[in-house]
């Protein structure tokens, strides 16, 4: 039991080497091994994932969830806490997404 890979060291090594994968190619090819670094080179390389829709869902989905607990437990309070913070939290995303959007289309 004791040769398992430890879970944390495991995610953080994969996460490093999709992060080299993305910016410089296979990792396995790369005679340096320092970690990626955010420069503006690095960003333009990797690509962003998530579409618009993807990431509206999973506002929505999240949001969708503590509002039926709320409406459940009769927290009117609540309930009209979540749907103006769900509101506020979309307009915000939606603004983000129209900078991502743009910065795509200038590079």
């Amino acid at each position: 039991m004791d040769n398992l890979p430890k879970p944390r060291r495991y995610l953080l090594d994969k996460a490093r080497e999709y992060l080299l994968e993305q910016i410089e190619g296979d990792p396995a090819q790369r005679a340096d091994e320092s970690p990626p670094r955010l420069t503006l080179q690095a960003l333009e390389k990797i690509r962003m994932s998530r579409s618009r829709e993807r990431i509206l869902a999973n506002l929505d989905d999240m949001y969708r969830e503590a509002f039926e607990r709320a409406k459940t437990t009769g927290d009117d309070a609540q309930m009209a806490t979540l749907d103006f913070a769900y509101r506020r939290e979309q307009l915000y995303f939606e603004i983000l997404l129209d900078v991502r959007d743009a910065l795509e289309r200038k590079g």
